[in-house]
């Protein structure tokens, strides 16, 4: 399907609502749509690095600035708790939510170590290390992790798109992140009804899209801000209403650990959840197994340094390593087994790394691991937040 832009505009000028079909829309899908979006900008040289354009979130000539202006916004202004995807684009929001002294939440990339991350700036810290906070290294340097019972609750949620249409219906790049990370935020209890969802996209990527390519899962905006305009949709689609279990495949499943506590917790309160059918089988009920604590609450809080070489060879392939980063100096690693033998995360093998300010847990399989993540999260030791995250040689 040929979708073609508007030539009518003169050059230099920004496009009001420039991708127009040529033709009805049958036939025409999500890939086609982002496909022509990410072409036309490239194209007429729309975005800033990173280039090319395609398969990202387009970060389009003016965000930053469009962002660090949205602080005039009376919806921002009223907001207390603001999640802003990791998107670059979306930098000049983080910088305005962190001058306004708002909650900043971070959705963790691809879902990998959980759900959040909040943005803690160092105590008095100036304009250019807020603005340093605000990037992707920032989020990753000054952040803490947020789990799933959290006490949280969003006033506005804001989303990176490739096209969104004047009614509000949004199209990413096509992996349903952010889908899911509403959908998540709705089963934790973090938005209502009234959270509002805003995109920020450059005025090209606002265009017609059919609502037959819509799916129950799809999220949508309440606003679309571009760098002349802020649209209010008035759309009345309803939003996700929690995690679609039949559209989670068991592969997906296995790789976000977040999703998996999810699945637990809902089956918990007696919620019946069927997964995605695998590639060749017929769907398949799954009952959720709970997951494995380090351990058991009744049993000898005792830490394991080391095993025997045989247990360890025998063990070697269902092993699991958790990484621990940010221990300061000073912290003894007999504070750090107390802090994990209180949240119930005892390895079977501590590595302690103390003079790299670091320490590696070792797990007898990768779902006990995937616990542990999930109740380490927001640890502190001593007021400095410790990052827990798998570690990336799992050797």
């Amino acid at each position: 399907m040929l979708i073609t832009f508007c030539s009518c505009v003169p050059s230099g000028c920004l496009l009001t609502r420039c991708p127009l079909l040529s033709c009805s829309w049958l036939g025409v899908s999500k890939a086609d749509i982002r496909q022509n979006v990410w072409d036309f900008m490239e194209a007429n040289n729309l975005a800033d690095f990173p280039r090319p354009v395609h398969h990202r979130i387009p970060n389009f000539k003016g965000s930053f600035k469009m962002g660090c202006s949205i602080e005039a916004w009376g919806v921002f202004d009223k907001a207390r708790e603001v999640k802003v995807d990791p998107d670059k684009p979306l930098e000049g929001i983080r910088l305005a939510a962190l001058q306004a002294r708002k909650t900043l939440l971070v959705p963790t990339p691809r879902l990998r170590t959980g759900l959040f991350n909040r943005i803690v700036p160092p105590p008095g810290a100036t304009k250019e290390m807020l603005r340093k906070c605000a990037t992707s290294q920032g989020v990753r340097d000054y952040s803490v992790p947020v789990g799933l019972d959290a006490k949280v609750q969003v006033d506005l949620v804001v989303v990176g798109s490739v096209a969104v249409s004047e009614k509000g219906w949004r199209i990413g790049k096509g992996e349903g992140y952010a889908d899911m990370e509403y959908a998540m935020m709705v089963s934790m209890g973090a938005v209502k009804e009234d959270t509002v969802v805003v995109t920020a996209v450059h005025d090209c990527q606002v265009v017609d899209i059919p609502e037959a390519l819509l799916a129950d899962h799809d999220l949508t905006v309440d606003y679309i801000l571009t760098p002349t305009r802020t649209i209010k949709t008035g759309c009345k689609r309803p939003k996700p209403q929690g995690i679609l279990w039949h559209k989670i495949s068991p592969e997906t499943l296995a790789k976000i650990p977040v999703l998996k506590n999810l699945l637990y917790r809902e089956k918990q309160e007696g919620k019946e959840v069927t997964l995605k059918e695998e590639k060749s089988r017929s769907p398949t009920r799954v009952q959720a197994a709970k997951p494995e604590r380090a351990r058991p609450q009744g049993e000898p809080q005792q830490m394991l340094e080391r095993s025997s070489p045989d247990k360890a060879d025998q063990k070697r392939s269902s092993c699991a390593t958790v990484y621990v980063g940010n221990i300061s100096h000073g912290i003894r690693v007999s504070e750090l087994k107390e802090a994990l033998r209180e949240r119930h995360a005892s390895p079977m093998r501590l590595t302690w790394q103390g003079g790299r300010h670091q320490a590696f847990l070792i797990y007898n399989n990768q779902c006990t691991a995937d616990a542990a993540i999930e109740a380490l999260q927001g640890l502190s030791l001593k007021g400095h937040p410790l990052r827990v995250e798998p570690a990336r040689n799992q050797s």
